[in-house]
């Protein structure tokens, strides 16, 4: 009896500026492999399918377990995590493509600075860096820590930004990651020190009024955060914010 193997086809580049092609490699089958470790294995022995020598793979992962957010890629054609992605629910050969809203570093690996600098613009962090010693900060309500603690969970993985239609540059728009991020700091008792600024960062060009409401981000969400509510919510706080500063300045 033949032994079983998978297939595994590839899109790899070498550099930002090189032309793009396909590797194919096939591999023994284990019982619980996931795109990662078949990646892993390409690297012990970088060879493809019809015997050519070549590099290992270069992508991005980390933790292993859907935590840092790292590894995301497209998988047959959608944005998926490739440590949770189990060979056994693919569909092969399996097809593996780097994040096509983001720079291509190399091979699999991109550029997701983007929603790095997009925080840095809506100032999603608590303001508690200071030359002495603050105290305590203020309590907070159980209720209000179990609304906000699904938001908290967002890991960076940029899903939500690669299937949004206005997440392009021309649109500039800054994605749903970033504006669920505004939500939970907004909702953050010491946080929401800077809810102004926050909502103000969202006005105009990129902000929250070019979000079409596909929905796409809440389907694809590898976390199942709830994106589309705090789309909505922010949404509405900007708004307001808005009113409030027609009539006050």
């Amino acid at each position: 009896m033949p032994e079983r193997t998978i297939k595994i086809e590839i899109k790899r580049q070498s550099g930002p500026d090189a032309e793009a092609h396909w590797d194919k490699f096939e591999l023994p089958y284990r019982p619980g492999m996931n795109v990662i470790s078949s990646m892993m294995e390409i690297a012990a022995n970088p060879v493809t399918a019809d015997g050519k020598a070549t590099t290992p793979i270069a992508y991005d992962s980390n933790c292993l377990e859907e935590i840092c957010g790292s590894c995301a890629m497209l998988i047959n054609g959608k944005a998926k995590m490739a440590c949770s992605a189990l060979v056994d629910n693919l569909e092969q050969p399996i097809r593996l493509e780097p994040l096509s809203k983001f720079p291509v570093i190399r091979d699999l690996a991109v550029d997701r600075s983007v929603l790095f600098e997009n925080l840095k613009r809506v100032k999603a962090w608590v303001p508690v860096d200071g030359s002495y010693d603050l105290g305590p900060g203020p309590r907070i309500f159980p209720q209000s820590q179990e609304e906000s603690y699904p938001l908290s969970n967002c890991i960076s993985c940029t899903i939500c930004m690669e299937v949004c239609p206005q997440f392009n540059e021309s649109t500039g728009f800054v994605g749903a990651a970033t504006i669920a991020q505004v939500k939970l700091f907004n909702e953050n008792p010491t946080g929401k020190v800077l809810k102004q600024d926050r909502l103000r960062a969202l006005m105009g060009d990129g902000g929250i009024a070019d979000c079409a409401y596909a929905q796409n981000c809440v389907n694809a969400c590898p976390k199942q955060l709830p994106l589309t509510r705090a789309i909505s919510d922010v949404s509405r706080d900007v708004i307001v914010q808005g009113i409030k500063d027609f009539f006050t300045h």
